[in-house]
Parts: structure tokens; C-alpha cells; sequence
């Protein structure tokens, strides 16, 4: 069984995200995550006593979230972690009066069978694109997709 915890765990979410290197291949991209995970809201996916999901929030307005990160152990990948994840956000922020949350990801004119999965979990939680655009994050496009809360 695995429950979502609402504490911080960045050495945890090093782990998960050195575990998925297609994702997260590059060391500085996870060292800023950890750094993060020290900072802002997380929720843990904890199986066993082991974290094996994590989710990071910033808030950028009262009534508009961003789901920074979310990031799932590949040896649990598609066991239902990251909507579970998804799911406790998503009801905390609704009760906070968040009525917007968006998430960036990197763009479909970037070819990759991982980002182009992770594009489609979030689209079958009710995310949508807005835009894409080049050289936001990284020099390549970004997609922003956001999904109401309401």
C-alpha cells in the first residue's frame, strides 16, 4: 500500500531522480531539485517505509499553483504513485482556494518516448496545453499545460 506524506525528503528525491536519467540525466538539474525539495511543499509517495514518489509545489499567487516537480521510481512507474501524488495536490491546493495549477514540461516538438509518456499522464489527469515555448527553461521548448481546480 503506498501513502502520500506531506514532509520534505530531498535526499529521497535525489535517489528517484538519479533512478530516472532519461528525465533527469543532468546533475545540476537534480542538485537545484534537491535544493527545492529542502524548500518548498512536497508530498512523498512512501511504499514499504521507502519513498518511491515525490511531488514538489510552488505557489505563485493565492489562486495559482505550479506543480514544480513530480517524479516517480521507475520500479513503480505505472502502479498508480504518481496519481496518487497528483490527487493529494491537487485536494490541498483546492481547499486553499488555488483555482489554476500548471505544470511546464518539455515541448512535443522535442522527439522523446519519455516526455512525450509524461506529457500523456498529465493529460489523463486533466491537464491541458497552452503553449509552447523555446528557451524558458532550457534552450529547447517548454510546454505549459494547466488544468482548473475548480
Amino acid at each position: 500500500m503506498t501513502t502520500i506524506e506531506r514532509r520534505s525528503d530531498p535526499s529521497a528525491t535525489g535517489r528517484i531522480l538519479r533512478a530516472l536519467p532519461s528525465w533527469f540525466g543532468i546533475e545540476e538539474a537534480v542538485l537545484d531539485y534537491v535544493d527545492d525539495a529542502a524548500v518548498l511543499p512536497s508530498y512523498l509517495a512512501v511504499r514499504d517505509s521507502e519513498t518511491v514518489g515525490v511531488a514538489l509545489v510552488r505557489r505563485h499567487f493565492p489562486e495559482s499553483a505550479e506543480l514544480h516537480l513530480i517524479a516517480v521510481h521507475p520500479q513503480v512507474r505505472g502502479t498508480g504513485v504518481g496519481s496518487l501524488l497528483v490527487a493529494a495536490v491537487e485536494d490541498d491546493l483546492r481547499a486553499d482556494g488555488v483555482r489554476l495549477l500548471q505544470v511546464k514540461t518539455t515541448g512535443e516538438s522535442f522527439e522523446h518516448d519519455g516526455y512525450a509518456q509524461t506529457r500523456a499522464f498529465y493529460r489523463a489527469r486533466g491537464f491541458v496545453a497552452l503553449e509552447e515555448i523555446r528557451g524558458l527553461i532550457w534552450d529547447g521548448p517548454t510546454l505549459l499545460m494547466v488544468k482548473t481546480l475548480g
